[in-house]
């Protein structure tokens, strides 16, 4: 299944392939989704395998065999995709510190260009058949300057101490997923996906309306960024970037066990990223409304 937005497309792995299962039937039940034989594993060697016709696929395997093991230097393993996460991330945190210290005040409308500047290079990404690092990390140095200078506006003139609040809050809604995820209490499965893409788009739509209503009526438009309503709508936000790390995860254990190549892990830690960006936005927007209304 892949969105009609770019940025929730799941940048790659399900892009003209129906990598991650995700247009392919997939095992609803407790049994282990990476079982061989039979037609309800997803990874079985033939036309529902996206890589049966690169030199990763087994020739003349089993049928539902898992993929023959590449050398290791072409192949996507976990240690690239920390490795590439790391560099991706560690871009973001190095642009935040920029954005922090220089783009504030009267400099403050270089980090809306920033922004925009994040957004394009993110779009242009998510629409590419191939991974760019030098686009990656770019995005991630323009989103980066974005969130510094966001953050110490926030952290000043809104709410103090939020920035720090939102980097633990996001830390712990990665990690609590992580566990979810692992211990399978949260599966990723086409009807998770679909629900998922839905409230996404509702919740982008109601947002769109709701700036809006603040460009042309003034005021806080409907309410989505202020009192309770604002609180709701933060933690949806909240709840609908932890779910979208679920099927972060999901596609970094599909790749990791499809044999992917290994260029796959930029586009794993490019969603990473995109997925913990909006955790963290979403976060310093809830903890700034609820310390302003206190």
């Amino acid at each position: 299944m892949r969105s009609s937005n770019p940025v929730f497309s799941r940048r790659g792995f399900s892009r003209d392939n129906g990598y991650a299962g995700f247009n392919t039937a997939q095992q609803a039940g407790p049994a282990n989704p990476y079982a061989q034989g039979g037609g309800a594993n997803p990874y079985a060697a033939d036309a529902t395998n996206p890589y049966a016709a690169n030199p990763y696929a087994p020739q003349g395997g089993v049928q539902g065999a898992p993929p023959m093991a590449p050398p290791q230097t072409d192949r996507m393993t976990m240690d690239d995709v920390v490795m590439r996460t790391g560099m991706t991330l560690g871009t973001v945190i190095v642009g935040a510190v920029l954005g922090w210290i220089y783009l504030t005040d009267e400099r403050f409308g270089l980090a809306i260009g920033a922004m925009l500047i994040a957004m394009v290079l993110g779009l242009v990404q998510s629409f590419k058949r191939r991974p760019s690092p030098p686009l990656i990390l770019a995005y991630a140095a323009f989103e980066g300057l974005f969130l510094g200078a966001i953050s110490n506006f926030v952290d000043r003139f809104v709410a103090p101490g939020a920035a720090m609040q939102a980097v633990l809050g996001t830390m712990a809604v990665f990690v609590t997923m992580l566990v979810l995820y692992k211990t399978r209490i949260v599966r990723v499965t086409q009807r998770f996906v679909r629900y998922l893409m839905i409230a996404t788009m509702g919740f982008l739509l109601l947002t769109a309306v709701n700036l809006l209503f603040m460009v042309f009526g003034g005021g806080d438009g409907l309410g989505f960024r202020s009192g309770g309503l604002g609180i709701l709508f933060g933690v949806v936000g909240v709840l609908l970037g932890a779910f979208f790390l679920a099927l972060d995860f999901k596609q970094v254990e599909d790749g990791v066990a499809y044999g992917a190549p290994r260029e796959e892990s930029w586009l794993a830690a490019f969603g990473l990223t995109m997925t913990l960006v909006w955790i963290y936005l979403e976060m310093l927007r809830l903890i700034a409304i609820l310390q302003g209304d206190d």
